[in-house]
């Protein structure tokens, strides 16, 4: 087969196993980088090897591993051939979180109501820029205090609580306009993952945050938070949506409480 017809079978694969379209572009990319790489008689286990080593080797682990699982799910399901390649060690970095001190100026920076909400349910409720892009006034249940996400990552449904002290604020905001959902752009539809980043962004450098800041880093600061003030572990990865309790362990070792509480023998000579 052509190396546009191996595409379209990737992607016919893609798609029925429901893959998200982000997911399936960057397998789709991984794979055709890979095939330009290769000649059609040399499409087998060492020819992927050589390509990993002499291509991607200098990457990020997760980048690399990345690519390795994208071409060899097309192995899989588009050649029905299996092949095995090792992934990379990954690299065992911790995100820098914000403090509360921190989270509290970042929400707080913006004077534009939209930019703060969206900022204050970043932080507040730990919730994706996908989730966020994709929320539906109709997904707010201010009865019971409940935002209804809906198909997020994994295509799974959960609820999160609307903080309290926002929930009169963001009721009067989503009563404002007659768009479906609570964020519109200005042209109509939903906000782009790339506005809701430089809105991120501007926040942090008029606090002058040092640290680097990024939408997804408020999940973190989010979760950590909630680990630092009791919350348990398993309420913390029912209200992310992990599947795994594992993804949610990450925060034990964010958390630097229980280092600060430690009292050095050197405090008690």
């Amino acid at each position: 087969m052509q190396k546009e017809e191996l595409l379209f079978h990737l992607a016919q694969e893609l798609e029925i196993r429901g893959f998200s379209s982000k997911t399936a572009k960057s397998y789709e990319h991984s794979v055709n980088q890979f095939l330009d790489y290769v000649k059609e008689n040399e499409l087998n286990q060492q020819k992927v090897k050589d390509y990993i080593q002499l291509n991607i080797k200098n990457k990020n682990p997760s980048t690399i591993s990345h690519h390795i699982f994208a071409i060899q799910f097309f192995f899989d399901k588009v050649l029905h051939q299996k092949i095995f390649i090792p992934r990379p060690k990954k690299n065992k970095t911790l995100p820098v979180i914000l403090n509360l001190e921190e989270a509290k100026n970042l929400v707080n920076a913006p004077t534009n109501i939209k930019h703060k909400l969206i900022l204050k349910l970043l932080y507040g409720c730990g919730l994706r820029v996908s989730e966020i892009v994709n929320l539906k006034k109709e997904d707010l249940d201010f009865n019971e205090g409940l935002i209804h996400v809906k198909l997020s990552k994994g295509k799974k449904d959960r609820f999160v609580k609307i903080p309290v002290t926002i929930k009169e604020e963001l009721k009067h905001y989503a009563s404002l306009n007659k768009e479906e959902f609570l964020f519109p752009s200005q042209r109509g539809g939903k906000l782009t993952t790339a506005t809701i980043q430089a809105i991120v962004e501007k926040a942090a450098k008029k606090t002058n945050i040092t640290k680097e800041v990024y939408p997804h880093l408020l999940r973190h600061s989010f979760a950590t938070h909630l680990l630092e003030q009791g919350t348990d572990l398993r309420i913390i990865q029912k209200i992310l949506g992990h599947s795994d309790i594992k993804t949610t362990q990450i925060y034990t070792q964010i958390s630097q409480q229980s280092i600060k509480n430690i009292r050095s023998p050197l405090d008690n000579i």
